[in-house]
């Protein structure tokens, strides 16, 4: 296309003219394996990576296709050295084979298929390329995880060390595909009760795309139904499941959906947390609770042992604390899946979900979702605040690492979020910060209740349900509201405060907004910035992963949001 909306440079960046009328489908397409940098009000820079190439392989996608997407944008040629690189990095992907092989040297079965209990198996890594086998098993970090070379030139892998393994590989440019199949579990039947509802068409193909390989990642917006495509995967496995969440109110409102959905009854679904430590068939288990220590050891390991399990769930697998990424490695004969709206990591761990939990298998983007009506539409709003002379000259003498706490807590924060709530009145309004004080500060002077993490399970669950019913129409939040809670008629978040410049914590925190309305009102998100500072710098960093899904912000002075 001579006038497409793209130009690809050799260094890998493709950028994005954002006002050419094709900006929106070729974002769409190039979203599948680049990951957005910088987003700018005109041009976007995308960058093609490795693990993004990789992802996309794994979910089905070929070098010939997306050599197809830039070639049909692009404004010129693709340099050669890009195509050769998206070619030869895609390729990669599988040169590297996992499998389990009976000791009579035949493979124990296609992938997904356990290894049949009276034949003993081995765990081999293979190769169509011995040179490249060659090189990986000479590696340091690879070698001790290999216990010899067999006749037929693979090599066998310490029972333990599959996880580890792929990590390595991962490391060393050469991921593994893993044929080695999982352990069924102990059988326990679920299926899907469909009274009244039905599963999405992208929501089948999720579960689909997982079943066919029995691990990976599925990305979908917030309050695009990740619970029912969890509850699908346990349906098409029907085994012991043990499903990890983010905390005590999420298990609860993964516990009702559960039981709302499947044929499961209270008896089969337990609750393994700070609370309560019931272990059933199905059984939800908190991170914090699996990776509390007790002497200087994990005290609840045991739950990983406690059943015969045939299927772990992720929720919120983009939040993985780093511990259990280290347990996860020992958990690669159980069948896992991974759920999140974004596999973005501020800590750069993305490799180690990639290897550990899995590629990703299911990918729909945002605007997408919308456009068939499944999430609300939404409008997202910079306000620009001023800061006072006292507070300017507050922020200026202050040493680096207490200045953003200064500008995300300006007081003059105030008074744009009275105008934004009398802006919206008779909404229901989330306002969302970071630090405590100035969310005791909002609460006191908007007269509405707050939720932190201090705020008891019992007292945040009938909050919430207040909040849902109409009797409470503002409530100030902390970051324990960011995942996994459930408040479809929330219509109006406004961001005072967050975590530096945390791209999953922005997208997580519009999600709250996007679950369908019944009043059909199109959702506004706000984020206040103090001017001329940090605030405002780590706000662009922050939208960076909305932008990669079509959402504009529009720029806002303090002074224009006045009712």
């Amino acid at each position: 296309m001579p006038d497409g909306p793209l130009i690809v440079q050799s260094d890998r960046t493709v950028l994005l003219e954002v006002a050419h009328p094709d900006a929106g489908t070729a974002r769409h397409e190039l979203a599948v394996f680049a990951e957005l940098e910088r987003a700018p009000e005109h041009v976007h820079t995308y960058r093609i990576t490795r693990l993004g190439l990789w992802n996309a392989r794994a979910a089905g996608h070929t070098a010939d296709e997306i050599l197809a997407v830039l070639d049909r944008w692009s404004k010129f040629a693709v340099p050669q050295s890009v195509s050769l690189e998206i070619a030869e990095t895609m390729g990669r992907y599988g040169a590297l084979v996992i499998e389990r092989m009976r000791d009579d040297a035949t493979p124990a079965g296609p992938a997904g298929d356990a290894p049949e209990a009276p034949n003993p198996t081995t765990l081999v890594l293979r190769s169509t390329d011995p040179a490249v086998l060659t090189q990986v098993v000479r590696s340091k970090k690879v070698a001790p995880l290999l216990t010899g070379r067999r006749d037929d030139g693979s090599y066998t892998i310490e029972p333990w060390a599959r996880g580890q393994l792929k990590q390595e590989l991962i490391k060393l440019g050469w991921p593994a595909d893993d044929l080695a199949g999982f352990t069924p579990g102990t059988p326990h039947d679920i299926d899907l009760d469909e009274t009244g509802w039905h599963l999405r068409e992208y929501q089948r193909d999720a579960v689909e795309h997982f079943a066919d390989h029995g691990s990976g990642v599925v990305v979908l917006p917030c309050g695009a139904g990740k619970t029912l495509v969890g509850a699908a995967a346990m349906a098409a496995v029907k085994a012991n499941t043990l499903i990890l969440v983010t905390n005590t109110v999420s298990a609860r409102q993964w516990r009702a959906e559960l039981l709302k959905r499947t044929s499961l009854t209270e008896d089969e679904v337990g609750e393994y947390s700070g609370l309560v430590k019931d272990v059933k068939p199905v059984t939800i288990a908190t991170y914090q609770i699996l990776t509390a220590k007790r002497r200087g050891a994990y005290a609840h390991l045991e739950l990983l042992d406690a059943l015969d399990w045939g299927l772990v769930v992720y929720d919120e697998v983009h939040l993985l604390p780093a511990p259990v990424f280290k347990l996860t490695a020992e958990l690669q004969a159980r069948r896992r899946l991974g759920l999140t709206a974004t596999l973005v990591r501020e800590d750069g761990r993305e490799s180690d979900v990639f290897s550990l939990i899995g590629p990703k298998r299911f990918d729909a983007p945002w605007k997408e979702i919308e456009a068939q009506g499944y999430i609300s539409p939404a409008e997202c709003f910079e306000v620009r605040v001023d800061l006072p002379f006292d507070d300017r000259m507050q922020y200026a003498a202050a040493a680096d690492d207490e200045r953003y706490r200064l500008a995300a807590t300006a007081p003059a924060k105030l008074d744009a979020t009275r105008q934004l709530i009398e802006r919206h009145r008779g909404e229901r309004i989330l306002v969302i910060g970071q630090y405590l004080d100035q969310l005791e500060t909002l609460s006191a002077e908007l007269g509405a209740p707050q939720v932190t993490g201090a705020t008891p399970v019992a007292e945040r669950e009938r909050l919430f349900q207040a909040f849902r019913e109409g009797e409470e129409k503002i409530l100030v939040v902390s970051k324990v509201a960011n995942f996994s809670v459930d408040l479809p008629e929330a219509s109006v978040a406004i961001q005072v405060s967050g975590s530096f410049g945390s791209r999953q914590e922005e997208a997580q925190r519009l999600g709250r907004l996007l679950r369908p309305k019944e009043s059909g009102l199109t959702a506004s998100f706000y984020t206040l910035v103090a001017r001329d500072t940090v605030d405002q710098d780590f706000a662009q960093n922050r939208q960076r992963f909305l932008a990669e899904q079509g959402y504009a912000y529009s720029i806002l002075d303090a002074d224009q949001v006045a009712a």
